[in-house]
């Protein structure tokens, strides 16, 4: 491939602004890193956070995307273990230093120094990526491209938020989007009662939760027909939390799944006394995503999505924050 190649992107310039189609050069891999050629490319909420300037830090400009699939199409130097033509999925957690006391005790997810994928590098809302090969995910081959691109971070964040769930047999999943439609569906195969909890009124989100066969669906509005054992929170939205800890046994958990949430309002130390845990899931580790994916092939689910062309990003992203999308949108390739 030649050095002054051209590939389109999408790119955030300023906070709070649209995305705006450039071209860029295609960036060369250096040592340890693969160059993908894009194929899809999730739209995740954390997406929004970004652009909205609701996560600080990051880089401008920046490519966003971190929900990626694609094929090899060069390796830098040292890299052994892909080769050119080969499927990966570039996920958000890009690199880690390896050396903090997080890193060397099995959590790199909580790494000071992390970089990830469309925040801190540039990511998947482009027609290549270049990735640190150590980050790149294989992927299960019964899921087409664009059916994997979900399973990447939505997917990852839902399994790791499941983990704290226990063997909680009643699970209360809050906001039905990209992650509780993959994780409900887990959960009901591992014998689990699921309660979807939408948009207030959303009737058509409902009825497709309950077509995945969670035991009860209703707005967030509504209490369950029975206790809650755990309560997932997906939705950014603070004020769920003390619902959430209203909705739960004693001893149980409420755990929020997302990046970045609203303000927490106040709430009486009652509901969260009687042993009722409140706790947070962040990031991911390479561990997670090599274990989700194995254990797809024990637990298949199928991702719901809805495809936008690349140049349609501000338009997908729009369906996303609108609550317009079942499943998840996903960014494919332009002829």
């Amino acid at each position: 491939m030649s050095v002054s190649a051209k590939m389109r992107a999408m790119v955030l310039e300023q906070r709070a602004a649209p995305l705006v189609a450039r071209k860029l050069p295609v960036p060369q891999p250096g040592a340890g890193e693969v160059l993908l050629e894009v194929w899809a490319c999730g739209v995740c909420r954390t997406d929004l956070h970004v652009q909205d300037g609701e996560l600080t830090g990051g880089k401008l400009p920046v490519v966003p995307g971190h929900e990626v699939v694609g094929r090899v199409a060069a390796v830098g130097a040292g890299v052994t273990e892909f080769k050119s033509g080969e499927r990966l999925g570039v996920p958000w957690l890009g690199w880690t230093c390896g050396e903090c006391a997080y890193c060397r005790g099995g959590r790199e997810n909580l790494c000071d120094q992390a970089r990830f994928t469309g925040y801190d590098r540039d990511g998947g809302y482009a027609e290549y990526v270049l990735a640190d090969a150590r980050y790149c995910l294989r992927l299960p081959p019964s899921y087409d491209d664009a059916h994997a691109a979900p399973l990447l971070c939505a997917g990852l964040i839902g399994y790791r938020a499941l983990r704290f769930a226990g063997d909680a047999e009643r699970l209360g999943l809050y906001g039905f989007g990209a992650s509780a439609h993959i994780l409900a569906q887990i959960a009901v195969q591992q014998g689990r009662r699921v309660f979807a909890f939408t948009r207030p009124g959303d009737a058509a989100t409902q009825t497709f939760a309950r077509q995945l066969g969670v035991h009860w669906a209703g707005g967030s509005d509504e209490a369950p027909p029975e206790p809650l054992d755990t309560a997932l929170i997906f939705a950014p939205v603070g004020a769920l939390i003390p619902v959430a800890l209203r909705a739960v046994v004693k001893g149980g958990c409420v755990v929020c799944a997302g990046i970045h949430m609203s303000d927490i309002p106040a709430f009486p130390y009652a509901i969260l006394w009687g042993e009722r845990m409140l706790r947070s899931v962040a990031n991911l580790t390479r561990a997670d995503g090599k274990e989700f994916m194995a254990a797809l092939a024990r637990w298949p689910i199928r991702t719901a999505v809805t495809p936008f062309p690349l140049t349609q990003a501000n338009e997908a992203l729009a369906a996303l924050r609108a609550g317009r999308l079942n499943g998840a949108a996903v960014l494919v390739p332009e002829d």
